[in-house]
């Protein structure tokens, strides 16, 4: 599948938190938006996850770790174990990649039609 972000229809994954998902047979790749204060309040699943922050700030909690994050700021979550993050004052948007696939995901809501928040317009 060769496509651009834009046409990925979001999914809400969280309260007010979207994801543009591309499935691969062994992993899940998301670009997710968190709105301003956003909160993904504490979980854990069976997915490793890996991640990068593009745009914004978070403050990520991971198991007894806790760290303020900006673009570059990157973590790694092994399989159950339990984290949540916040965005900061102006959102963030994240690329997010998980192991096996977000399978959980597969029934989630679509949201309404709406511009991706990256990249900017150029």
């Amino acid at each position: 599948m060769l496509t651009t972000l834009n046409a990925i229809p979001p999914t809400l994954v969280w309260k007010d938190v979207l994801a543009r998902v591309v499935q691969g047979e062994q992993l899940t790749l998301a670009v997710v938006e968190l709105p301003p204060g956003g909160l993904v309040p504490e979980h854990r699943h069976v997915n490793e996850q890996i991640g990068l922050c593009l745009q914004g700030t978070l403050t990520f909690r991971v198991g007894e770790e806790t760290r303020d994050l900006g673009p570059g700021g990157s973590w790694r979550i092994l399989a159950n174990v339990p984290h949540e993050v916040q965005a900061g004052p102006e959102g963030a948007v994240v690329v997010e990649a998980f192991a096996p696939v977000r399978d959980d995901w597969a029934g989630l809501e679509q949201a309404a039609p709406v511009t991706p928040r990256w990249p900017s317009p150029s």
